[in-house]
């Protein structure tokens, strides 16, 4: 396995695989092409014998210097539990540190309990919100009406 760093054409690889690795849920709106062309030294793929298992899109704030976001990750459903997204996030991590910043910043949906349960898993915190979802802290209306969301947050050491 191989990580690199993103780049611009990687776009066209990656977009068609979304909704896919989604398990058919419409997600490939939410990952722009100006992420692989704004985001590339912070942002990696995952690769195995030259096809893509896996990436993250991520970025240092420009409104909070201390702080990165991870805006999107994926990984190939073949390849999960196999620590590509351990592998990834911890990639990003470095190069936060690299950059002098401590806190990272993700966001999921309330009805990704997968999400939900790896954000945890790797030790991000849930934000508290506005109200409770199945006992998750959520945020109303987020991303817009009707588009809650989980927000979650992580001190590096």
């Amino acid at each position: 396995m191989k990580i690199r760093l993103v780049k611009g054409s990687d776009y066209y690889a990656i977009s068609p695989l979304i909704n896919e690795w989604w398990g058919g849920r419409q997600m490939s709106d939410k990952l722009s092409k100006l992420f692989f062309d704004h985001f590339t030294n912070t942002s990696f793929v995952a690769e195995k014998e030259g096809e893509i298992i896996g990436f993250l899109i991520g970025f240092l704030s420009q409104s909070h210097p201390n702080e990165a976001y991870i805006h999107f990750i994926g990984v190939h459903p073949d390849y999960r539990k196999h620590n590509m997204g351990k592998t990834l996030y911890n990639e990003f991590f470095n190069k936060v540190k690299q950059n002098d910043r401590n806190i990272v910043r993700c966001v999921t949906s309330p009805v990704n309990k997968a999400s939900i349960a790896y954000h945890t898993k790797m030790g991000f915190e849930i934000e508290k919100g506005d109200k409770t979802i199945n006992g998750v802290s959520v945020f109303t209306d987020y991303d817009g009406p009707n588009q809650d969301r989980v927000l979650f947050v992580k001190q590096l050491v």
